[in-house]
């Protein structure tokens, strides 16, 4: 039996999610009520379950996102809620809390979210043997780790290809509640890593002034994706429950091609869901929201992934300006620009700045507002007003589910059965008297051309047979009234007769990798407590958010390293770093510092607030 892989995309509401199943995600994930690690993008359980039966359908799933930590007075409102998400039919949760594991739960099925920190195979085989059904690894492996786990365990592996990239490690960022108290792992992070700080070395010498030194392109891994089969990856995950439609739909609708390609007579892996998506778009990732595009980690570190000039969106490059004229630009390969479109570019002051096109007039691009730029600055357009329009259309990608007709004739009337692709049959049948057609002409081909007609329902007709032992005449009505019976009953057979998959967490002994547990581990209530001693954890500390010591702490970890993005590290850069920095290196953006420690030996950068005390380690 071929292995099923999936596109899983976003869904910020019921729409989007919708949207994202038309463009040919096999799973969504979508936000509840609560307890949601993006707190804007909540929905209510209607839409829940409303979407639930959308999905399934197409045999789609649905993943809910319950992936905060929970405080004490929080477990009975979360288990509650998870109750009624299994009542309307959700495929799985996905959650970072232990507490959740340690819950008298319907058997629902459990998927370990990014956020706990999935980074080694120890840790992602125990959470197996502990009932998790899946687990969504760290964002910054590359394939040999990735390797190592699927060899480790025969869980489910999940990965983000597409879309922004958190620069710590998830679920260990604390830079959000150190600067004011909004919890990324309550759902409120407040992006500090997407600031313009000052980079300040050991001497108190001003290094870069005013740059977004923590930002990072964003994800792009579309051209990896046999890469990562390979190395076990089963789900492909798209970043994104606060983007816009046309990102959503952009950005499925180009990895859905890219992975019906490696799925073309393929002996060993297949779709995960029904019907086929037709487009009347041609997706390009650059054309939605993005900083620039990096592979991250996935083949090491082989380049530099920052962001620096500004956190917001780049998007597609255009061309240099050639000529500025009084009210506007004239810029190469403009002919691709439209009235509308937005356009990005670094100012006379190398800021991040834009404007929005007006009009363009014998091959001068006029923007609404001028703005004074030089010959040679590169323009990127990061809103194409054209595109936009188009794939925000409700007919630009349209799903439909392959069925065979087969209209028989029977003792006092016909018969019109319907089985579509997955084998599921719909049938009806109609008395009437027979009568032949008045003249010779067979009536079949227009019986045929009817049936056919399958509108705006979900299928689309790929086979007819019409079987008669006489030329019957029929009127169109009769035809399109039994059509639209027996599809509309497919309808309801398909969502009907969906398989979920059920598993009921028992709970085990077996023990956890390390015995001692520091913050990191974001044990926030006494059930993830519980969890974690019955699993032989002998220490346990409180995390960040109920013991935060102001001004001292340690608030990332990242693999992102400032130093190699100067090129002053001495393991990639020995033969051009030159002289070394004085450390500690210090990030400054207004009133807040942070110091950096780099710790060279596992390639890892520490950010700490500015009162602690660091020693640092000998360069080799």
């Amino acid at each position: 039996m071929k292995k099923k892989v999936e596109i899983l995309s976003p869904a910020k509401n019921l729409i989007q999610g919708m949207a994202a199943i038309n463009a040919g995600a096999d799973a969504v994930y979508i936000g509840a009520p609560q307890f949601g690690a993006r707190s804007n993008a909540t929905n209510s359980l209607e839409d829940v379950a409303e979407l639930v039966k959308y999905a399934h359908l197409f045999k789609a799933q649905v993943f809910v996102v319950v992936n905060t930590i929970l405080y004490d007075n929080e477990l009975d409102d979360c288990k509650k809620m998870i109750y009624t998400l299994y009542d309307i039919g959700v495929d799985a949760l996905i959650v970072q809390d232990m507490a959740i594991m340690e819950m008298d739960l319907p058997p629902i099925v459990i998927h370990a979210s990014t956020q706990a920190n999935n980074r080694d195979p120890q840790h992602v085989k125990f959470l197996k043997d502990a009932g998790m059904k899946r687990v969504v690894l760290a964002r910054e492996l590359n394939l040999d780790q990735i390797k190592d786990i699927s060899n480790a365990t025969d869980v489910e592996l999940e990965f983000f290809v597409s879309g922004a990239l958190c620069v710590s490690f998830s679920g260990n960022c604390y830079m959000s509640v150190a600067n004011g108290e909004r919890s990324a792992n309550r759902g409120s992070c407040a992006q500090n890593c997407r600031l313009p700080y000052n980079l300040i070395d050991g001497t108190g010498e001003t290094l870069i002034e005013n740059s977004h030194l923590l930002s990072i392109k964003d994800l792009d891994l579309s051209e990896q994706l046999p890469n990562l089969v390979g190395a076990g990856i089963t789900s492909f995950k798209i970043e994104g429950r606060l983007k816009d439609m046309v990102y959503v739909k952009n950005n499925t609708s180009f990895l859905r091609k890219k992975l019906d390609a490696f799925l073309e007579n393929n002996d060993t892996y297949q779709k995960a869901s029904s019907g086929r998506t037709h487009y009347n778009f041609d997706a390009e990732m650059d054309r939605s929201f993005n900083r620039g595009y990096t592979d991250y980690f996935v083949n090491k570190r082989t380049e530099k992934i920052g962001s620096w000039e500004s956190p917001k969106s780049q998007g597609q490059l255009i061309g240099k300006v050639l000529q500025v004229k009084a009210n506007g630009y004239v810029i190469e390969n403009s002919e691709l620009l439209n009235n509308g479109d937005g356009l990005f570019f670094l100012n006379e002051n190398n800021e991040p700045d834009g404007a929005q096109i007006n009009i363009i007039i014998n091959d001068i691009v006029v923007p609404n507002t001028f703005k004074p730029l030089k010959p040679g600055t590169i323009i990127y357009r990061n809103s194409d007003a054209n595109f936009n329009r188009l794939v925000e259309r409700d007919d630009s990608a349209i799903r439909k589910i392959g069925v065979s007709l087969k209209f028989t004739e029977t003792n006092d009337g016909f018969q019109l059965l319907a089985i579509d692709e997955d084998g599921h049959e719909s049938v009806a049948s109609f008395q009437t008297e027979k009568e032949l057609a008045k003249n010779e002409e067979s009536t079949v081909p227009n019986i045929k051309k009817n049936l056919s007609k399958t509108g705006n329902t979900p299928f689309i007709v790929d086979d007819i047979i019409v079987e008669f032992t006489n030329n019957w005449f029929l009127p169109i009505s009769k035809i399109n009234d039994i059509r639209r019976l027996v599809l509309e009953q497919l309808i309801d057979i398909r969502i009907n007769e969906y398989h979920r998959e059920e598993f009921q967490i028992t709970k085990t002994d077996h023990p956890y990798p390390v015995s001692k547990l520091d913050f990191t581990y974001n044990v926030a209530n006494k059930l993830a407590r519980s969890f974690y001693k019955r699993h032989g954890v002998t220490e346990i500390e409180k995390a960040f958010e109920l013991q935060w010591d102001p001004g001292k702490s340690r608030v990332m970890t990242t693999k992102y390293c400032v130093k190699y993005e100067l090129g002053k590290c001495w393991r990639f850069n020995k033969d051009t770093m030159g002289e070394k920095l004085v450390e500690p290196l210090t990030l400054k953006h207004g009133e807040n510092e942070y110091k950096l420690k780099f710790n060279c030996k596992p390639c890892e950068m520490e950010i700490w607030e500015k009162d602690a005390e660091l020693t640092f380690e000998e360069e080799e």
